[in-house]
């Protein structure tokens, strides 16, 4: 059985890795106010970003879908890892030694699957790089030369050669403590008559990276005549690579892409070498598959759909690219961003081109040249003969359902405009009503949900789960309730303001139902007090103390929502610990006249006594309450 990491370097990690450092991996964050980060949540799909982190806190929150946490749980989340691995991984970019209990730390047993995984594809990248350095992968050189490719380039982009036997890497890896079954499992050997031999066998090879930058799997080039297989042979799917879900230079491309809101997307991996070497560092590449909704999902967290984000394909101008380029006309309305397609004179991919004429014709290659829609459109319209009446209704009759997928209105009038002129119809408004009247049957037919994408009906969306308890969401507008939140917040944010007093504080003061589980959640973890020596392991607690998801996510919501006012001090903190508690004490006054009305005058004397009394100290001290303010408490 796996030791259990010592809860000291769980500690020591979640301190010396930055969530923001870490989330900014995989999203682009911009400034949110107070203190916090925003962007659009990798974790669901959306237009706007509700996805906040805050650094100071060390936590993540999206409005959203209401997910939350520390760095641990985001990578946990991301990456789908355990919590052992998501804790290993950070260690190791922090340079941190685990300590593990029940019995010391053995990595072949204790280290979880993913990250032996990775480490495996780490040590087959490192020695597919030093053989390409052998007599034996002179063929994979001359092949990077013949493309303009120096060992530079190669380094750079972490290229290596398979050698050609049948088992170099598996016994490299068995020699490293990897086990057979963590080499198969991994793609990287298959099982052979006597046992598993190398997956890739003299071939160039090129590592594919995630966006965190770990080597997930290998794209390998045939070379040789007398291989048989495939031209290219990707890794096939495996526990930590999903072809659908990768992109090819990620992890070289994400800064730039985030910094200038631009992302060129081509085919193949001399083409993303070619892109880069010759300035387009947004260069990425699908590996083996058509471009997606996975893909866009990947993209549209870096781009952020700011309104001026631009994605250039640079498909092939023959059939097949042709063919990609309508495939992704199809999801090209999950875009926020504008889509261009560029071809290349003589229909030549970036790296022919880098070749032929150097890397001023790539770097002019990508300025938008021609909207992926107008493309899409003039490849439907040329396949009839405009010149007959019959010709030109039958390219509408294709086209114009196209068009009616667009969804914003303007959009959609523009382009409808452009069609007709592509089609030759003098009679501009019979275009625009009949995209118009296409689309409004779609959204009919759909129900309110998008149009229809020509795969048939699309199914309602399912609607949003309802939450745990009645509250926060549909009460925020009623006073009481937001001073409450607002109190909570200073609770988990600024401890130092509302201790000792709000520790004083019952369950019952908070009358919506959440915030009444958070008050109660932050006793059990020892009060607000304990946050102002270690606001970080604080706010650990008070989710570890919380019964169900549903508070956890409460928890981390307050924990990242800015505080209401700009300037935060200890008076402000005063005015909300003193509205709640004076509503809770007007509360208890009305609670009490009500008993003393109900005894009336023929009630027991000593009774009436006790309960007048109790209105008159409740009175007193609402009024000291209203004088004196916080000081009173």
């Amino acid at each position: 059985m796996a030791g259990r990491i010592n809860d000291e370097d769980v500690k020591a990690v979640r301190d010396a890795v930055p969530i923001d450092a870490v989330v900014s991996e995989y999203l682009q964050l911009r400034n949110a106010g107070g203190g916090n980060l925003k962007g659009l949540c990798p974790f669901h799909d959306e237009k706007s970003p509700s996805f906040q982190v805050s650094p100071s806190k060390g936590f993540f929150h999206c409005f959203g879908c209401q997910e939350g946490g520390d760095t641990i749980t985001f990578v946990m989340k991301v990456d789908h890892l355990t919590f052992s691995e998501a804790v290993e991984r950070l260690a190791g970019q922090a340079g941190i030694t685990l300590r593990y209990e029940e019995g010391g730390y053995n990595p072949s047993h204790q280290r979880g699957e993913r990250i032996r995984l990775v480490e495996a594809h780490k040590a087959a990248a490192q020695f597919y790089a030093e053989q390409l350095e052998s007599p034996e992968a002179e063929i994979g050189r001359a092949f990077l030369a013949e493309r303009g490719f120096d060992q530079a380039a190669a380094a750079h982009f972490g290229v290596g050669y398979s050698p050609a036997g049948w088992d170099h890497l598996t016994r490299f890896l068995r020699g490293k403590g990897f086990s057979d079954k963590e080499l198969t499992l991994s793609g990287l050997s298959q099982e052979g008559r006597r046992g598993p031999i190398d997956r890739f066998r003299g071939r160039l090879m090129w590592p594919i990276r995630d966006i965190g930058g770990e080597v997930v799997g290998f794209g390998a080039r045939r070379l040789r005549e007398d291989d048989n297989g495939p031209k290219y042979l990707n890794t096939p799917e495996t526990p930590i690579y999903k072809k659908s879900q990768v992109l090819y230079g990620i992890d070289l491309a994400k800064k730039e892409i985030a910094k200038t809101s631009r992302a060129v997307v081509v085919e193949g991996y001399t083409d993303v070498m070619a892109c880069h070497l010759a300035g387009i560092t947004t260069a990425i590449a699908t590996c083996g598959t058509a471009f997606g909704s996975d893909h866009i999902k990947i993209l549209r967290r870096l781009l952020m759909d700011n309104g001026s984000a631009r994605v250039i394909f640079t498909f092939d101008g023959d059939a097949a690219g042709q063919k990609a380029a309508l495939r992704a006309f199809e999801d090209d309305q999950k875009f926020a961003a504008e889509t261009y397609i560029a071809i290349a004179p003589d229909n030549m991919d970036p790296c022919d081109l880098r070749l032929a004429k150097g890397d001023e014709a790539v770097a002019d290659l990508v300025e938008p040249r021609t909207p992926l829609f107008e493309f899409a459109l003039r490849q439907i319209v040329a396949r009839y003969d405009l010149e007959t009446p019959a010709g030109r209704a039958a390219a509408l009759d294709e086209a114009a359902p196209v068009v009616a997928r667009i969804k914003n209105s303007a959009s959609q009038h523009e382009v409808a405009v452009q069609l007709a002129g592509m089609l030759g119809i003098l009679d501009t408004q019979f275009v625009v009503k009949r995209v118009a009247q296409l689309g409004r049957w779609a959204r009919d037919r759909g129900g309110k949900g998008p149009a229809p994408t020509g795969r048939g009906r699309q199914d309602p969306a399912p609607a949003a789960p309802a939450p745990a308890f009645g509250g926060p969401a549909l009460t925020l507008r009623n006073p009481v309730y937001a001073t409450e939140r607002e109190l909570l917040k200073l609770a988990l944010q600024y401890p130092q303001l509302v201790s000792p007093a709000f520790d004083a504080y019952g369950i019952d003061e908070f009358t919506a139902a959440p915030y009444a589980a958070v008050r109660q959640a932050v006793l059990e973890a020892g009060g607000a007090e304990q946050g102002i020596a270690d606001p970080h392991e604080y706010l650990v607690r008070v989710r570890e103390a919380a019964p169900d998801n549903a508070v956890r996510a409460m928890v981390t919501e307050l924990a990242v929502e800015a505080i209401h006012r700009k300037t935060v001090d200890e008076a402000y903190a005063g005015e909300q610990l003193v509205t709640v508690r004076r509503r809770a004490v007007e509360r208890r006054i009305r609670d009490v006249q009500g008993t003393f009305t109900r005894l009336g005058s023929g009630g027991d004397p000593a009774q009436l006594a006790t309960v007048q009394n109790e209105l008159w100290v409740l009175q007193q001290y609402d009024q000291a309450l209203r004088e004196r303010g916080a000081q009173a408490l």
